[in-house]
């Protein structure tokens, strides 16, 4: 498995014979400037956005067109960016899970909020989401955008993840001290990745106070487009 930051809160995995892009956003990202965007979206099998905002969805159709994968999420959201263009895949809701080959995606909780300009106004586009991702034995939790919240405890409980993609950049988020904390109130995890961060001034720049809190977890600051293996 290859876990690959492109940067702000954007990743790519490749597991169990499947790309998943996350949120991918390329265009206007400051992380991506200089990176080989082609690259980032190559090979896409599937495309999982997780809430409406233009840092996570402005791409979302060019890229769903231009590699035809498929695009997955809450009803409200992937139903009008399928509208907008996006190749279809599943309008589902939280609780639930799909399959792609062996890998199982389900649907979790957020704590944020979703909209996204539609016709030059904000539309609202349901509930924010994160994602539970099983395969090649292991389960990775996405966090996406959130605060802290207390469904973490049954999601930990329930799902066992070990590896947590973490936003922690504060400001729209959770900050790397929360992150920390409820990484050790709700889960187990082994490796811990964060995102949604260095990406604004306003937002958090190291990992350095993540790490200091998750002592015996792996925590690994991802670099742009540099593959993290596990």
């Amino acid at each position: 498995m290859q876990i690959i930051w492109l940067g702000h809160g954007s990743f790519r995995i490749e597991i169990g014979g499947e790309v998943l892009l996350i949120d991918p956003w390329i265009n206007g990202n400051p992380m991506m400037e200089g990176q080989d965007a082609e690259a980032a979206i190559a090979g896409a099998t599937q495309i999982l956005v997780t809430h409406g905002h233009f840092d996570h969805t402005n791409d979302i159709v060019e890229i769903s067109q231009k590699t035809g994968a498929p695009v997955s999420g809450m009803y409200e959201l992937a139903s009008t960016l399928v509208g907008m263009g996006a190749v279809e895949g599943n309008a589902f809701n939280t609780g639930g899970t799909v399959r792609f080959g062996a890998v199982a995606v389900t649907m979790v909780p957020a704590s944020h909020s979703s909209s996204m300009a539609v016709d030059g106004a904000a539309r609202y586009m349901g509930s924010e989401t994160g994602f539970m991702i099983a395969g090649e034995g292991h389960t990775i939790y996405h966090s996406s955008d959130t605060a802290i919240m207390a469904d973490m405890g049954w999601m930990g409980a329930y799902f066992k993840p070990d590896i947590g993609i973490l936003s922690a950049g504060g400001y729209y988020t959770m900050d790397m001290q929360q992150a920390a904390w409820a990484a050790r109130e709700y889960f187990d995890f082994k490796t811990v990745i964060p995102g949604h961060y260095r990406t604004f001034p306003a937002l958090e720049q190291s990992a350095e106070v993540l790490a200091k809190g998750l002592p015996g977890v792996d925590v690994i600051e991802p670099q742009v487009m540099q593959p993290i293996t596990v």
